[in-house]
């Protein structure tokens, strides 16, 4: 199994996403997940005013760097109070993944108050199907992710396996498979083992992080209580064939929500050089979690 992590590794510390390529390739991956969530945040990247040459620019990059861009994830939004731009700005993600062969890429469900769960996962295939149409043009995979567990009265949110087995059941095209995000996974009561050999051959990527259980706060693994066995166990049952990808996000507290000292500020925020070094850490650590099962690849 190859190891990924994402550009969002980097968001907060450089607004460009080719330094964030030179940065986790520095670290040692060959392999990297596109965040299109950050271009959508600072309206740069791909929602820059010349699409065409900045792809262009990422693929020489990538060339450059000896790193892969393997998948990607679209922008987080409200696809069924959508009016229009946010499936725009999907379709954009997917002639980006097009061009960079990128196979799979994430794109959230939908929910809205008052819809039952017939209605939810109806309305979600709306939303999806001109998404599919897009995607083949490329052969570009549009994968459904797992939420994080989420009570709230009144609203329907897909956070489990049968519910990920249903949308798939729902949308029924070849081109329309599943994210698992084992971290998402971790706030259930269902094992990871049992969960995907459920979903099977319909899984094609992984979002790997930790959590303590009670809410989705995107950790290193064994900083939590994620079960990497029962993880790995399931992945060999079903005989996954993709990518062991880190979505860890922040590793250290936001420079926000530390207490101010207005006199002197050259640590409010941990440097960037931390980062990188955490970058390091984490394909050591990835790489060691592969090692164990035997499955580690270049």
């Amino acid at each position: 199994m190859k190891l990924a992590t994402t550009t969002g590794d980097y968001y907060g510390y450089t607004s460009s996403q080719a330094e964030a390529l030179e940065r986790i390739r520095r670290a040692g991956f060959r392999y990297a997940d596109y965040s299109f969530c950050q271009d959508y945040r600072l309206q740069n990247g791909v929602y820059s005013n010349d699409f065409a040459s900045y792809v262009d620019s990422i693929s020489k990059q990538a060339d450059r760097l000896g790193i892969k861009l393997i998948q990607a994830h679209a922008p987080m939004g409200q696809p069924l109070a959508d009016d229009g731009s946010f499936l725009d700005a999907t379709f954009r993600c997917i002639d980006a993944c097009g061009i960079w062969n990128i196979r799979n890429l994430v794109v959230h469900a939908g929910y809205a108050p008052g819809l039952s769960a017939e209605q939810t996962f109806e309305r979600n295939k709306e939303f999806f199907m001109p998404l599919l149409l897009r995607a083949e043009k490329y052969g570009v995979n549009i994968l459904v992710e797992n939420f994080n567990k989420m009570c709230v009265d009144n609203l329907y949110w897909m956070d489990n396996a049968p519910d990920l087995l249903r949308m798939v059941e729902c949308v029924d095209h070849p081109l329309f498979h599943v994210v698992w995000d084992v971290g998402h996974a971790n706030m259930q009561k269902m094992p990871q083992d049992e969960a995907l050999r459920l979903l099977g051959n319909h899984v094609l990527a992984l979002h790997i992080q930790d959590n303590m259980g009670d809410c989705d706060s995107h950790l290193t693994p064994f900083l939590g209580t994620l079960n990497l066995d029962s993880v790995m166990h399931g992945l060999f049952d079903i005989g996954y064939k993709g990518y062991f990808t880190f979505e860890v996000g922040d590793v250290f507290t936001p420079s926000k929500m530390r207490r101010s000292y207005e006199k002197d500020t050259r640590l409010k925020a941990a440097p960037i050089e931390l980062r990188d070094a955490y970058e390091r850490y984490l394909y050591e650590l990835g790489k060691c979690i592969l090692e164990k099962y035997d499955c580690f690849e270049e």
